[in-house]
């Protein structure tokens, strides 16, 4: 790997951690606003949403992680805590149709969620961040006098490599 590289993958960890630290401090504000405490389970969880960006866990991926750290955490535990970072929108709950749900964190709260490339031959996932439906959006709202909040587009066909 080339040094560059190497400074610039340094860099983002030292960024996650901070990041993961401020978001610690938001995070036990917010969980005792809604009745609940910051417990070292709940930390082991969203600290592997955060520390896997666009990877789109299952419960079962977040479980077998949280689990090298926290062994004595049931799958019931994860359920739940995903549940509840889920309803404080501090992650996503997406299905993709393949009849798991996944979770990732939830870096832009305010934003529309952004777009999914899903490979149906790989399953490799891939995000389109820009927000490609403003106009038509803009449209809908004048023609049928509706005022859209968020929208979810998932797009299917064949990545790259598999083409």
């Amino acid at each position: 790997m080339r040094r560059a590289e190497q400074n610039r993958i340094e860099q983002e960890k030292i960024n996650k951690e901070g990041d993961l630290l401020d978001n610690v401090k938001e995070l036990k504000v917010m969980l005792k606003e809604k009745g609940y405490k910051l417990t070292p389970q709940r930390r082991a969880v969203l600290n592997i949403i955060m520390e896997n960006p666009g990877k789109h866990l299952t419960t079962e991926e977040i479980y077998d992680l949280v689990k090298v750290q926290c062994p004595d955490i049931g799958l019931a535990t994860v359920y739940r805590t995903l549940q509840i970072l889920d309803e404080m929108d501090l992650i996503m709950k997406i299905n993709l149709d393949d009849g798991c749900s996944r979770y990732e964190y939830n870096v832009h709260q305010d934003d529309h969620e952004h777009h999914h490339l899903i490979c149906t031959n790989c399953g490799k996932i891939m995000e389109v961040n820009e927000d490609l439906l403003d106009s038509i959006e803009a449209q809908i709202e004048k023609d049928y006098d509706f005022t859209i909040t968020d929208h979810k587009v998932k797009f299917f066909g064949l990545c790259s490599t598999c083409r």
